[in-house]
């Protein structure tokens, strides 16, 4: 992790020694020196990383190495603030430089101070490790120990050996794996196994694999431990020695000393026309599969390979290739977790009452993970059933996990995952540890925040927001980060796993990313999060803060000015998130925060923001959603570089319900008033929500729109039907635009949008809310679109929704009274790709049909005030991978007829439906939860 924090610091050197800066004499010269010695050291730094846990001396090092880093970024960055200044070109200028310079004298001076301390401080760190050659030999030493896998092998070894007897929640998925391997599928196919370290894939593999129905099935056998680190010619001759020993045939002559061209070419030969199974256990990245893949031969004999990983990415590469599948091993159930954990913490007996509460809470945080289960269990069964003793280890579990021995297993486990990550992914990882316990957090809240920050670096040809959406995406790949909720096959909110949780809380204290409270005790706190209430925090040190983000619900406005009064050193804060909390007005100090690039207000009640808002020269994202603002100052026009303008509110809607927020337009939703000269804001990549309607001035602010050329997402309210042709012309000339909503100013206005000739070919997500007669002739050419909202169109040809069925990526479709017919059809060829399907408010509407063909991915669906609506939907029988349906307000005569032991009902066509909620049309309560439930409230 120094590493990326030390990476970060020389990719922002150059505007410090630019010409134009004018430096004391000799302090140039300094700053060269201390970014050389950086550059050399994050050599050392790429490994050092991966392996100074092991060595206590190189642990040290590392965070000197770190500290000093931060520490030069703090006064390069006071630099800038106080002496950074353009005092323009000519006379007026070059009198306005020297007078500058006069008055920042002494501040030069302090600044060339604090560069010579730093200097002398990155000295004193080379040469107390004789310029890191001892380092360099323990690196490479400790890197070599590193990946000898011993300790991992002995760990590993343990699952191989229990017993079945003694596992838990394995019957299911065991006869489904045994079930796909014996089929009669003659061609060589590859089951994946993806999950987190210590969710059992290893175990639950070893007990397929001995099972007598798949020995007896397959000629040949071998079981291959890959690991994160493996020597190729000792991993196939273990595999030689395996298949040549269980036919009792003598190995080839010579096989040691065989190169690995050789051994494979054996190991191939000897399978070839045979039905073998070869279980590859542990594998970490595609490269790994790519050579094992070239070990065993293709001949159509049912041959069977099983695969098993952390990383979804392998396990859907290898898989793909061979006419395979991904099995996403589950969690233990809350029924089997609890089993497990009685017989671990209680020898098999049950738990005593006083225990009980307690045991429960301890069980969450294993997050239904066997291992977790197996050593907190274990550790807490060697403590006596003493509740002092078990609330001391639930209260230090994170400090337990590092430091104990009977945890030692299940920590290496999660420590090899986190340190398989590359170092600007670790700084990503650790700086979850902001979030509150149990906290969902939004996708683009968590990419805002990480581009704030400095952590995304940006890639030629692509916006920053799409480099970190990848990161996202690599650490959900590597099971460290878990979907909490998705609407469409875009993620929404994610989690993490308590117990990564506290492993995360524990190294982020340590290595200074991230402080909690008054718990940490960093000299220098960098960044804070106030998660249970701002008196905890009197005490903690500001003068080098970079962020605060508040989650508790207090008014922080007395702590903000306290913050604030610290002087220069506070002025280098960068993010300021008080969302959520009970801020009235907007803080004045806030405007002295100069250097602020990310500010949220989200969910407070900040009514009014000041003109002096303008003085946040380097904002980036202003975030005002679901507050009391309804209109912004002309001075925001002057933050040139403000990338995300987000500003909505409702009216009586609970807005947390939807899915959303950025594609759907609501009936009650409102904006701010349109700004004269948005255009000049040429940075701006998310604009949400302008209001159109705005007197006679409406048509130039919505032509301003086509000169915001960086826009990806933008939603527009208030729209008249006059406005559509200005609106259109400017949509033509946003090429970036991948998420577009328009409202109009009532249910009643007409949207006319159809003068687009053009529209923008990058479009993933569409919303429409208002009056149409027919939907835009231009949908069927967006073929990127994934998402597609219509509302209150109240089309009354069915013709015109039909123009949807064809788009190639439609995943999300949300109809809200947008058809007055009494039947609509889905037809055979239509909706490809569709997971997700609601109909809503469909006041005339009384029969769906499906045909058969139609949405053949269809996970959920919802079908919501449709009142006369008296039938499930014809055909729906035919969704044969429907998960999730909900009925809601339904009729008494929809609900009646799910009865199972009504004669000619309709239970028989939702019954393959593995869950089923329903509200009536009166009570509107959800009687439903699972297909039992249904046949109960039916009855």
């Amino acid at each position: 992790m120094a590493e990326a924090v030390v990476l970060n610091l020389l990719s922002n050197f150059a505007p410090y020694l630019n010409e134009e800066m004018n430096l004391l004499t000799g302090v140039r010269d300094e700053i060269e020196y201390i970014k050389d010695e950086f550059e050399r050291m994050s050599h050392f730094l790429r490994v050092a990383d991966a392996v100074e846990e092991r060595d206590p001396e190189l642990k040290v090092w590392v965070k000197q190495v770190r500290e000093a880093a931060y520490d030069t970024e703090d006064v390069l960055d006071m630099y800038m603030l106080r002496l950074g200044h353009h005092h323009g070109d000519g006379l007026r200028g070059f009198l306005r430089m020297v007078s500058c310079f006069i008055k920042t004298l002494k501040a030069r001076h302090q600044i060339a101070s604090e560069v010579k301390r730093i200097k002398s401080k990155i000295i004193n760190i080379s040469q107390g490790h004789q310029r890191y050659r001892d380092i360099y030999g323990k690196i490479e030493q400790g890197s070599s120990s590193t990946h000898s896998g011993i300790t991992w092998h002995d760990c590993r070894s343990d699952a191989l050996l229990l017993q079945e007897a003694n596992l838990v929640g394995i019957g299911k998925p065991k006869s489904k794996l045994i079930q796909w391997l014996t089929d009669d599928d003659p061609r060589l196919k590859v089951l994946s196994i993806a999950g987190m370290g210590g969710l059992g894939k290893t175990t639950l593999t070893k007990k397929v694999y001995d099972d007598a129905a798949v020995k007896g099935h397959f000629k040949n056998h071998a079981w291959i431990t890959v690991s994160e680190s493996f020597k190729a010619e000792e991993l196939l001759k273990d595999m030689i020695r395996q298949l040549f020993e269980e036919v009792a045939q003598p190995l080839p002559r010579g096989v040691d000393n065989m190169d690995r061209n050789t051994l494979k070419r054996i190991i191939n030969d000897f399978l070839l026309q045979k039905r073998y199974v070869l279980v590859f256990d542990d594998v970490w990245n595609i490269p790994a599969w790519q050579f094992l893949k070239l070990i065993f031969p293709e001949c159509n004999c049912g041959s069977r390979i099983l695969l098993t990983t952390r990383r979804v990415d392998v396990a859907s590469f290898a898989s793909i290739d061979y006419h395979g599948t991904v099995y996403d091993l589950p969690t233990l159930s809350p029924e089997d977790s609890w089993d497990l954990f009685c017989r671990k913490a209680f020898r098999g007996n049950s738990c005593p009452s006083y225990l009980e509460d307690l045991s429960r809470v301890i069980l969450k945080k294993c997050g239904g993970l066997p291992l977790a289960i197996v050593a907190i269990g274990g550790l807490l069964s060697m403590k006596g059933n003493t509740l002092d003793e078990w609330e001391r280890i639930y209260r230090g579990l994170g400090v337990e996990l590092q430091e104990n021995d009977k945890l030692k297993s299940l920590n290496m486990i999660m420590s090899l995952s986190y340190s398989d990550l590359p170092s600007h992914l670790k700084l990503c990882f650790l700086y979850l540890s902001i979030f509150p316990e149990d906290y969902i957090f939004n996708h683009w809240r968590l990419i805002r925040l990480w581009v704030a920050e400095g952590f995304v670096k940006g890639k030629e040809g692509m916006q920053i927001e799409k480099v970190a959406e990848g990161y996202i995406n690599e650490l959900i790949n590597r099971s460290l980060v878990q979907v909490a909720e998705r609407t469409d096959e875009s993620f929404e909110t994610y989690r993490i796993h308590d117990l990564w949780r506290e492993m995360v809380l524990s190294k982020s204290r340590e290595q200074n990313v991230v402080s909690i409270n008054s718990a940490d005790t960093a000299d220098k706190v960098r960044r804070l999060a106030v998660h249970h209430s701002m008196g905890d925090i009197q005490s903690i040190d500001f003068t080098r803060l970079r962020s605060l983000l508040v989650f508790c619900k207090e008014d922080p406005l007395s702590m903000l000015s306290k913050v604030v009064s610290l002087g220069n050193g506070v002025r280098l804060l960068t993010v300021l998130d008080l969302g959520g909390t009970r801020l009235q007005t907007f803080p004045n100090e806030i405007v002295k925060l100069v250097n602020l690039t990310h500010l949220c207000l989200r969910k407070t009640k900040v009514k009014t923001i000041p003109k002096s808002i303008g003085n946040l020269k380097n904002l980036e994202t202003l975030d005002l959603k679901y507050t009391k603002v309804t209109e912004l100052p002309d001075e925001i026009l002057k933050l040139k570089h403000l990338r995300h303008l987000l500003l909505c509110h409702f009216r009586g809607l609970i807005h947390d319900c939807f899915p959303n927020e950025s594609t759907y337009c609501f009936p009650d939703e409102s904006g701010f008033k349109a700004l004269a000269g948005i255009g000049r804001l040429q940075s701006l990549q998310n604009l949400c929500s302008m209001e159109a309607n705005h007197g006679s001035r409406s048509n130039i602010m919505l032509s301003e729109l086509g000169k915001l050329t960086q826009l990806t997402r933008l939603k527009i309210l208030r729209l008249a039907k006059e406005d559509g042709k200005v609106l259109c012309s400017s949509l033509e000339k946003l090429n970036n635009l991948q998420s577009l909503c328009v409202g109009a100013k009532d249910e009643n206005e007409i949207i006319d949008l159809d003068s687009l000739s053009s529209a923008p070919q990058r479009l993933r997500s569409l919303g429409l809310k208002g009056r149409q007669q027919n939907l835009p002739h231009w949908i069927p050419s967006l073929h990127n679109l994934t998402k597609v909202f219509i509302g209150w169109s109240k089309l009354r040809h069915v013709d015109s929704l039909q123009l949807l069925q064809d788009l190639p990526n439609l995943v999300c479709l949300h109809l809200f009274s947008a058809y007055q017919g009494e039947e609509l059809c889905f037809k055979a060829v239509g909706f490809q790709r569709l997971t997700m399907l609601i109909l809503n408010s469909f006041e005339g509407l009384r029969w769906v049909r499906v045909e058969e063909g139609s949405m053949p991915l269809l996970k959920e669906l919802q079908i919501m005030k449709c009142n006369l609506m008296t039938k499930v939907p014809s055909g729906i029988e035919h969704l044969t991978n429907l998960k999730f349906i909900v009925f809601g307000d339904a009729s008494d005569t929809l609900i009646s007829s799910l009865d199972r032991n009504l004669q000619g009902g309709d239970y028989w066509k939702i019954a393959h439906i593995p869950e089923v909620r329903i509200s009536d049309s009166k009570s509107g309560y959800w009687h439903g939860r699972n297909i039992t439930m249904v046949e109960s409230r039916s009855r």
